[in-house]
């Protein structure tokens, strides 16, 4: 079966709570060439991994993330929730995709700052739409960006050349072979998220896409080994 980048997406949350230390640990034992993390700033400007904008779903609390600080977070979930510079250190040597959902545009450049100080720059990827992508160009000439699209309805050409993308990341649904094969003629390569299922995986890999983003790293995995 051909070569395609693993991409485990918040770490490895079948088995263990999703951005978390131990999620994204677990991820890389299970072979996982990429760990994707959500981020999002604390009211204290802090960023830390967390997809959701409250803790309702991870954590039962209602709070919402943008009232609490990051030693306020730290407490509410007894360490939980890490920091994106912990986060970092913990995948030292591993490729990391950051998806910044809500992020404003002061919120990339704080972000793309703690990667810069963390020494990270050149292991990380940014993911995310078209307006968040253009701000993290804007903070970081150099960064790889996947820009992510939801619609076959192909992206402008003047947005493409604005924000310079290395890979289109689509709902895994939109993708099929064609598709796949005008995204590489166009000189772009294909990531998809979030197939959880072998058929699905194997349909993708059929189709020729680049990299998949999956919440079953191990099911993946097996699937990229003779």
């Amino acid at each position: 079966m051909r070569t395609v980048t693993a991409v485990a997406h918040r770490g490895d949350p079948y088995h263990v709570r999703e951005n978390t230390l131990p999620s994204l640990r677990s991820a890389l034992r299970k072979g996982a060439d990429v760990v994707e993390i959500d981020v999002r700033l604390s009211s204290d400007g802090v960023p830390v991994l967390l997809h959701d904008p409250t803790l309702k779903r991870l954590w039962g609390c209602e709070r919402p993330l943008s009232v609490l600080s990051a030693a306020e977070l730290d407490g509410l979930t007894e360490g939980g929730v890490p920091t994106l510079a912990a986060a970092l250190a913990a995948t030292e040597g591993h490729r990391v995709m950051i998806d910044l959902p809500g992020a404003t545009g002061e919120d990339v450049r704080t972000v793309v700052g703690v990667v810069a100080e963390c020494g990270a720059a050149e292991r990380v990827c940014y993911c995310a739409g078209g307006d968040t992508m253009l701000a993290v160009r804007e903070a970081a000439p150099a960064a790889e960006i996947a820009l992510t699209w939801t619609t076959l309805a192909p992206p402008r050409r003047v947005l493409l050349d604005a924000v310079k993308p290395r890979w289109l990341n689509y709902r895994f649904p939109l993708v099929d072979r064609e598709l796949a094969l005008e995204v590489h003629r166009q000189g772009y390569l294909v990531s998809v998220w979030t197939p959880d299922t072998r058929r699905s995986m194997r349909r993708l890999l059929d189709a020729g896409v680049d990299a998949i983003t999956t919440n079953r790293i191990d099911v993946l995995e097996s699937l990229r080994t003779p």
